[in-house]
């Protein structure tokens, strides 16, 4: 698993890249101003209303189609696949006609702050990104057949040719039309599938025009996803907040709010996803299996190497913040004020960083049993505790209170599922997790202050942004140098892996 992560995590860093080039051009020629926030909102529209059903029939599909080849075989599996995608095809044409008809009061419902030419605008871009659907659902499917055959690697490299076509149609809509950038961003969404479908089939896969919704596979997988569904809602309910209250409390809210979102989203997408990604495969069939100690052994490995990587993150971004932000965006029309409203909100997103990441790989081993039901119920009592934080801390913090409060009810939401999992297969190494974040925290604490000394030494001499690379620089040699003597049992396993590697190639 090590080094399949390894490997995705590598895709990944190129990925993230490029999605920051993508934000950076972006910042660069709109800032944080009305037309960024309306091209934003109408990327989120269409996330929102589609984002809960394909997590869910993408959570659920992965357990589902490992039984079925496992009980009936691959043949089985690819016809269920074919079902399931046409069903999916059809449910989505529904969602776009009622999108197209209720467009203006979806972005008042997303942005109750957009007014005159920022609403009308909006509404254009929505109407365009709301057709992306399709393909972001057969995408959600089609990944997780890939990963099932083994392959991570395509799937972790959609993003490639989306953000390479995003940035073109950012840069040419400032030079010729605004509707250029819906257009553009569609194509983007339009390519993933493109660079998905030669690979589904050189792994065998043909699509049947088959459509049968009694399918039983259909209902079983329905009984799953259903409670993923509305687990996801609950998350985009949060979206829908965030954003809302965004829009009333700055011009340029949302879109302040987003980059630091991305920001942390880096964090999540480097460290966490490909630790994920190659976990949920492995753990669904060791649940299919009913191998419940090497499920547990998996999931307390992968909270582990994810606290690793995680945990001096978030002491980084929480420490630099604004330096980050101001390397990062301060460019073209992003202003002072974007640049400390952005700040502020990663800031305050870095506090839950851990929380979102441990959340991600405990969901992940809940749906491997098929059990769905426990991470719906914490989702939904984080969300109230979420919404209620909004409401008051942005009276008091602004855009900062939104992430605040957003990273409260994140870590909230983890405590449940660490208790929920450990009730539910008993012990799975807590100790040794406890003992592992200990650790780690210490040293990630020490490379914090460190870094921060030696930022602010480095400073007298030379330029920012400089001084900052320098400081991660340092910062994270001293903390491979820590956490290489603390004899943590994952470092060791990958010191030795390269080791070996090493080895084998001299």
């Amino acid at each position: 698993m090590k080094k399949t992560a390894f490997l995705l995590m590598l895709v990944t860093i190129i990925s993230k890249i490029l999605g920051f080039g993508r934000e950076i051009v972006l910042s660069y020629f709109y800032g944080a101003s009305n037309i960024s926030d309306a091209y934003l909102i109408s990327l989120t529209i269409p996330t929102v209303i589609f984002s809960f059903i394909g997590t869910g029939i993408s959570t659920g599909y992965i357990p589902m189609y490992s039984n079925i080849q496992q009980q009936y075989g691959e043949k089985e599996g690819n016809r269920f696949t074919s079902n399931l995608s046409n069903i999916l095809i059809i449910i989505c044409t529904i969602m776009i006609i009622l999108g197209l008809i209720f467009t203006e009061p979806l972005v008042k419902l997303f942005a109750k702050g957009f007014e005159g030419e920022t609403l009308a605008l909006a509404v254009k871009f929505t109407k365009i990104s709301l057709f992306g659907i399709y393909f972001t659902g057969l995408m959600f499917i089609f990944s997780g057949y890939l990963r099932l055959k083994g392959n991570y690697i395509i799937p972790a490299m959609v993003g490639f040719p989306m953000n390479f076509i995003t940035i073109a149609a950012i840069f040419l809509s400032s030079k010729t039309n605004l509707l250029v950038l819906a257009i553009g961003s569609l194509i983007a969404t339009v390519s993933q599938l493109i660079l998905l479908v030669p690979f589904i089939h050189k792994k065998g896969y043909k699509h049947k025009l088959v459509l049968d919704i009694k399918d039983k596979h259909i209902k079983n997988m329905a009984y799953i996803a259903i409670p993923v569904i509305i687990g996801t809602s609950v998350d985009q309910i949060n979206v829908l907040v965030d954003r809302t209250l965004a829009s009333s409390i700055a011009v340029g809210g949302i879109t302040a709010l987003n980059y630091a979102n991305r920001l942390n989203g880096f964090v999540q997408g480097l460290f966490v996803m490909p630790i994920s990604t190659v976990m949920y495969p492995m753990i669904s069939q060791m649940a299919a299996e009913d191998n419940i100690n090497g499920l547990k052994s998996t999931v307390s490995e992968s909270i582990n190497s994810a606290s690793i990587l995680v945990i001096p993150a978030t002491i980084g971004s929480m420490l630099f913040a604004e330096p980050v932000v101001n390397l990062l965006f301060n460019r073209g029309a992003f202003d002072p004020q974007a640049l400390s409203m952005t700040a502020s909100a990663l800031f305050y997103y870095s506090v839950g960083m851990i929380g979102f990441g441990f959340r991600s790989i405990l969901s992940c081993a809940f749906y491997s049993l098929q059990d769905t039901k426990t991470p719906m119920i914490n989702g939904v009592l984080a969300m109230v505790m979420n919404i209620i934080l909004n409401i008051v801390l942005s009276k008091y913090m602004g855009l900062g209170g939104l992430a605040l409060a957003t990273s409260i009810s994140a870590i909230f939401c983890t405590v449940l599922l660490f208790i929920s999992f450990r009730k539910k297969v008993g012990s799975f190494g807590m100790k040794h997790i406890t003992i592992s974040f200990i650790k780690v925290l210490c040293a990630s604490l020490i490379m914090g202050i460190l870094a921060r000394l030696s930022y602010g030494a480095l400073l007298k001499h030379i330029s920012d942004n400089l001084a900052l690379i320098l400081a991660i620089i340092i910062g994270a040699g001293v903390y491979f140098i820590l956490i290489y003597f603390m004899g943590i049992e994952e470092v060791d396993s990958m010191i030795d892996a390269i080791k070996n590697k090493l080895k084998r190639s001299v």
